[in-house]
């Protein structure tokens, strides 16, 4: 499994011959610019949520591609209607695709679309592959709710926001990380705008001393799990 940064809380997988893009952010970042929605590959497109830094370019890279959108059933419905084919979830549910297990679990934000419309319920998402296991947060603060996912399965990746202010900061993800019980963190969601800049050096440090591994990639860059 690869694992490509996009900038923000927006993500590239590659999993058994398929492209999954989550929450597609990019022409909206400045930090993400050398970033060519154009050129990017996605057979499925991964939202949590319905907040414009998850969503602004869903619909030009499903209309460039022909990815299919998974998301809560507002989620779906919004850009079914736009003539986007998805597949709905909703809290606690999974379906098998053929890229590996998806289940859609809780996170405790907001949720609306940038015209103020209803975005359903935020989630996040348990990835279930032959390869390695991730966790997918979303946007969301420390929950109990993450104590339930190790009790399903073995995480070996937490994808986690850390910038804090609309989300959980450094100190609740690495609590975070032991709720689903999975010392690797990819941190996502900070440094896009001022509210949410870390320090990166103390970030790492702070997970560090308690045993754990933070990792910042830069955009554009990779990691295989």
């Amino acid at each position: 499994m690869k694992i490509t940064f996009l900038g923000h809380a927006s993500l590239q997988l590659e999993i058994a011959g398929k492209h999954i893009i989550v929450d597609p952010f990019i022409t909206g970042n400045d930090l993400a610019k050398d970033i060519d929605i154009k050129v990017l590959k996605a057979d499925y497109i991964l939202i949590t949520h319905a907040h414009q830094d998850h969503i602004l370019d869903v619909e030009a890279i499903a209309k460039n591609t022909g990815a299919k959108i998974i998301s809560n059933y507002e989620i779906v419905m919004h850009f079914g209607a736009k003539g986007i084919e998805g597949h709905p979830l909703n809290h606690g549910g999974s379906w098998q695709f053929d890229f590996g297990k998806l289940t859609y679990v809780n996170a405790v934000h907001t949720s609306s679309f940038p015209d103020g419309s209803y975005g359903g319920n935020p989630g996040g998402f348990v990835l279930e592959t032959a390869e390695r296991n991730i966790y997918i947060a979303g946007d969301t603060a420390l929950t109990m709710d993450m104590k339930l996912i190790p009790m399903q399965c073995k995480i070996d990746l937490a994808i986690l926001p850390i910038g804090d202010n609309f989300t959980m900061g450094i100190d609740s993800a690495i609590i975070a990380s032991d709720f689903v019980e999975c010392d690797k963190v990819l941190g996502v969601h900070y440094d896009t705008f001022g509210y949410i800049k870390i320090d990166h050096q103390e970030a790492k440090g702070k997970f560090s001393n308690k045993g754990k591994e933070l990792i910042l990639l830069e955009i554009g860059d990779s990691l295989k799990v």
